[in-house]
């Protein structure tokens, strides 16, 4: 008998309330490799509830680096022995490994970490990590369980990233404010949580310079220090409860998300026809008696449309009027979800053809990364199992509207990613329950 954790969703009418969000997912267990660099102890404030922050946890408590975690706050700081390697249990967990290398390097020497995972949204290679450690003097060997890296220091050198790659950015970040010398690095990613990371490690001591034209400019210090940081809200979950109130007729107040991190966002549903109220306490979105309009958005890296907003923008599509198109540019097999969707009378089909917008790089591949929605559609309730943590979220948008009850499992994979989904979905009456 398995103790898997479902939910069962019964439609329930408008979702309405507050929701406060805490710093990103994304960002919080990269703020937490970071501070082991620092000589002393960091303290990372605003930080969600989330499998992300345990996983990272035990890693860093592996190599010896001591982590308290209370209500909120994280505290970090060596232990009195380092141990450059990253336990093989690890493996798949999630991408947090890749970035532990260049900060084990300057700490041991030496580094071993498992190899990456996460949600199958499309191939994450370390191609782009490994380069650019190599090319800083490190000797680096992917072996068959994982990476091998060693240095006695790195150097600061001249980088070229392929594609703005917010993993690698934050590989070089961290790898580069210890090296002997300056980096450059261009096409750089400069996404709100790779600005927010750079801007840490300053507090701590590094010397990094954010110039125009995707290039970032790291000058090596001898040592970092702790520093304390809050993080600012989460904009995938502030994107995400926003859609939770017009998909369902109602309206959700998101407070603690600054607006300047859902500007695109923002004027994609506002084209759609969202109302909004913004002001310094909250961000609120309705949708016009009439219903939504249907749209065109193509995904990019910031400052365009984020791909982690597409998931719930297209349970949105669904309950907008006419025909509406998603063109995924990021990640390849970001759609892996739409099946879930599907079986609750989500009229999508998928298409390996660039719709929606200008050709990108998937145009001459077999990769199925657009999406043709038709609205409205009449969604019903269904058993599904949930593929990863954005694809979840949607499929509890959909079952909120939904006409008959929704089992969703793989739950897990929601609460790895969102701060207690469960309860601020009940805040906003939503009928859910909790079985296994």
């Amino acid at each position: 008998m398995s103790d898997e954790e479902v939910w069962l969703i019964d439609p329930s009418g408008p979702l309405r309330g507050d929701v406060v969000v805490r710093g990103s997912k994304n960002g919080v267990s990269k703020h937490m490799v970071a501070a082991m660099m620092g000589s002393g102890e960091s303290t990372i404030g605003n930080a969600p509830e989330v499998g992300e922050v345990g996983i990272t946890a035990a890693m860093l408590r592996a190599l010896g680096i001591n982590v308290e975690i209370d209500d909120g706050e994280i505290r970090i700081e060596q232990g009195p022995e380092i141990r450059p390697r990253v336990p093989e249990e690890y493996t798949g967990l999630n991408r947090i490994p890749i970035l532990m290398l260049g900060p084990l390097l300057h700490l041991a020497g030496e580094a071993f970490v498992p190899l990456v995972g996460g949600d199958p949204i499309g191939r994450r290679p370390i191609d782009f990590h490994v380069d650019a450690l190599r090319q800083m003097g490190a000797e680096v060997d992917i072996q068959e369980g994982g990476v091998y890296a060693k240095a006695k220091r790195l150097n600061g050198a001249r980088l070229v990233l392929p594609y703005p790659s917010v993993g690698a950015t934050e590989t070089v970040l961290m790898s580069a404010v210890l090296a002997e010398g300056k980096t450059v690095l261009k096409n750089a990613a400069m996404e709100p949580e790779v600005v927010e990371l750079a801007l840490f490690l300053q507090r701590m001591g590094a010397r990094i310079e954010l110039s125009p034209d995707r290039r970032i400019v790291i000058e090596g210090v001898e040592r970092l220090h702790g520093a304390q940081t809050w993080l600012a809200g989460d904009r995938i979950e502030a994107f995400s409860y926003l859609a939770a109130g017009l998909v369902t007729g109602g309206e959700v107040r998101v407070h603690g998300c600054p607006q300047d991190r859902l500007v695109t966002a923002i004027t994609t549903l506002a084209r759609m026809g969202a109302q909004f109220e913004i002001n310094d306490e909250y961000l609120c979105a309705t949708a016009p008696p009439e219903g939504l309009r249907s749209a065109a958005v193509q995904t990019d890296t910031h400052p365009g449309f984020m791909t982690d907003w597409q998931t719930p923008l297209m349970v949105l599509f669904t309950q907008s009027q006419g025909m509406s198109v998603l063109h995924e540019t990021v990640f390849e097999n970001r759609l892996v979800y739409v099946p879930a969707l599907q079986e609750m009378g989500c009229e999508i089909e998928v298409f390996d053809q660039c719709l929606g917008g200008p050709a990108c790089r998937y145009h001459d591949t077999n990769a199925k990364h657009s999406a043709v929605v038709r609205g409205v559609s009449q969604l019903k309730g269904a058993d599904v199992r949930l593929p990863d943590i954005r694809a979840g979220f949607s499929a509890v948008l959909a079952a909120a509207v939904a006409d008959g009850r929704s089992t969703l499992r793989g739950v897990h994979h929601i609460e790895r990613g969102y701060h207690r989904p469960f309860e601020q979905f009940k805040m906003l009456g939503l009928n859910i329950q909790r079985r296994r």
